[in-house]
């Protein structure tokens, strides 16, 4: 049965490679992971302790300031152009 929520490309030649694929059984190529996966590694290990780190760091006072000043840039009064 067709998945009737899956939408067609608009594009001709997406249409058809698409059409192709789906009557060959074809599935699409995953694209190439052209990354390093040792920068990789080394970029989420320092990602996943950077914000704790930086709140440790922090004083209670400061973290209030950058509270105040997210909240104020989030809900705040938006500039007139």
């Amino acid at each position: 049965m067709h998945d009737r929520s899956r939408k067609r490309p608009r594009d001709l030649n997406q249409l058809a490679a698409s059409i192709l694929a789906d009557a060959t059984n074809d599935a699409p190529p995953e694209p190439d992971d052209h990354r390093d996966p040792a920068a990789v590694a080394l970029g989420r290990k320092g990602g996943l302790k950077g914000g704790k780190a930086r709140a440790a760091s922090l004083s209670p006072e400061q973290r209030s300031e950058i509270a105040k000043r997210a909240a104020a840039a989030r809900w705040g009064e938006k500039p007139k152009v």
